[in-house]
């Protein structure tokens, strides 16, 4: 899958996980971009992601990630348990 498959892929995840049609994901895109994006939602974001993606985040992953970009590297590198 390319980048740019991914990217559109989570973009659609992120719109169902944050209920907005009209939310525009970038690689700098993060937690203090999003208003709706708390320590709830962030769970709601990676299980969503995973279950998306067919694959597990590994914790180290799920720790160090800070924006949509190294999510989208984390997920192409296919570094995930």
């Amino acid at each position: 899958m390319t980048r740019q498959e991914i990217h559109t892929r989570l973009g659609g995840v992120f719109r169902e996980v944050f209920d907005d049609d009209t939310l525009i994901i970038t690689d700098a895109t993060s937690a203090k971009d999003i208003e709706a994006w708390d320590s709830i939602a962030h769970i709601t974001l990676i299980c969503a992601v995973e279950e998306a993606f067919k694959h597990k985040f590994s914790l180290k992953n799920i720790l160090t990630m800070k924006n949509v970009g190294e999510m989208t590297d984390i997920l192409q590198a296919g570094e995930m348990r």
